[in-house]
């Protein structure tokens, strides 16, 4: 097996169960991972129409659609008017960042046991790895 090969079987092997502990971890607040990601990308980065979520995280536009309206209906998210009257922008309620704030501490103790005995160091090196390898597969 090539080092690119061992690569990405490692990674491969950790993503599914990791994603599959992940939406275990958010049963509790009726989410999945996908619709995680979206309340993620909201409080990091501000409102977003659902264009630019759909180029975020790489899926179609109608699955955003179902993604927010699910949110929506928790009372996570709320669509607001853009600057142009035609753009809905989609953002957190109060509710929503209460909410995200409360799963990132509930999440916690998941993510650092997922990543105990790793150095710091190599966190952010596998960081940098990752995003890297990711800009270079949608060039």
């Amino acid at each position: 097996m090539t080092i690119e090969q061992n690569f990405f079987n490692e990674y491969r092997l950790m993503y599914r169960p990791f994603t599959n502990q992940l939406n275990v971890q958010l049963e509790k607040y009726q989410l999945y991972s996908s619709q995680w990601a979206v309340l993620r990308l909201l409080i990091d980065k501000g409102p977003h129409s659902l264009v630019e979520i759909a180029n975020f995280m790489f899926i179609e536009k109608p699955s955003v659609t179902r993604l927010v309206q699910k949110l929506g209906e928790l009372g996570y998210v709320e669509t607001v008017a853009g600057k142009d009257k035609r753009e809905k922008l989609v953002q957190l309620t109060a509710h929503g960042e209460t909410i995200v704030q409360e799963i990132q501490e509930h999440l916690k103790p998941f993510l650092e046991k997922a990543l105990a005995g790793v150095p710091t160091q190599d966190i952010e090196i596998a960081t940098q790895v990752l995003a890297r390898i990711c800009a270079n597969i949608h060039q």
